[in-house]
């Protein structure tokens, strides 16, 4: 004799369609080149305020020029060979000091920061000595060089120093202990232990105090010429505003933040490229 089954099956779940289930995995993920896209939207409608404000009336074109009339003193500037020039006298002065602050601040970083005693020693004066400002040396810079170029490159160099030396600092504090007694336990000499263990686990410190002196580097470089009179952008921006150019003014100060989107897109990329492996660079480039 069978008996029916008295229980209710369970209700099963609803099913899910495909398409729905399609659907919300792409919403999750952002459009490629969205960032790019919404870079560009912005800087449009930047351009787009920029060019109403003074048309309108709310600022006198006297002092604020049209969008438009800029970018067609800028566009017209780009013909001369001058202009290029002082392109290349920014450049210069922001590369040489840059590469002298990172090679000094990298190879003291690692000095200091892997010798505790020396760290300790040296930690009152390097409070000193950061919070100076790069401008409060503009009288010694020009009583030493001049106008010359080396009066640009104390200021970048002692501007951009300390980003990158207090971020190889933090750097070599982060090393894994555990990580270090193991390659010491396994022979390994202090070189081969900087080289093989210390430095990977630095480098993206490094690459970030890279990528921030890199952009005080040319803040510094035009501020120096702007102030002193070196030969660059800033000199030309200082000798058009003594002329009453304004137009061209605002067109050299676009310029440089153009010069400064490059050097920030530039140092990203490197740093992306020689991070490959590491697990902030690969979640940023999986977004």
């Amino acid at each position: 004799m069978t008996t029916s089954p008295t229980g209710a099956a369970p209700p099963s779940a609803a099913p899910v369609d495909k398409g729905e289930r399609r659907r919300s995995g792409t919403r999750s993920r952002p459009l490629p080149g969205g960032r790019s896209l919404l870079g560009a939207i912005g800087a449009g409608c930047f351009l787009l305020i920029w060019e109403i404000v003074p048309r309108a009336g709310v600022v006198s074109p006297q002092y604020l020029p049209p969008a438009s009339e800029v970018l067609a003193t800028l566009g017209e500037r780009l013909l001369v060979p001058g202009f290029w020039v002082a392109v290349g006298d920014t450049v210069a002065g922001w590369g040489l000091g840059l590469a002298i602050s990172f090679v000094a601040a990298v190879v003291l970083g690692f000095l200091v920061g892997s010798v505790p005693v020396l760290r300790r020693f040296t930690s009152s004066t390097v409070e000193f000595l950061r919070p100076i400002p790069s401008v409060a040396l503009i009288p010694l810079a020009i009583l030493m060089y001049g106008t010359d170029i080396q009066s640009t490159l104390l200021l970048v160099v002692y501007a951009s120093f300390w980003q990158i030396y207090i971020q190889v600092l933090y750097g070599v504090a982060d090393v894994d202990p555990v990580a270090e007694q193991t390659a010491k336990s396994y022979g390994l000499g202090r070189l081969a232990r900087i080289r093989y263990v210390v430095w990977p686990s630095a480098l993206p410190y490094v690459l970030t105090g890279l990528r921030l002196g890199a952009a005080v580097a040319l803040i510094l470089a035009v501020t120096a010429q702007l102030t002193i009179g070196s030969p660059g952008l800033g000199q030309e921006i200082s000798v058009a505003q003594s002329g009453g150019a304004t137009t061209l003014v605002y067109a050299l100060i676009v310029a440089t933040g153009a010069l400064g989107v490059i050097v920030n897109v530039g140092v990203r990329m490197l740093e992306r490229r020689v991070l490959h492996w590491h697990t902030s660079v690969r979640s940023e480039t999986a977004q």
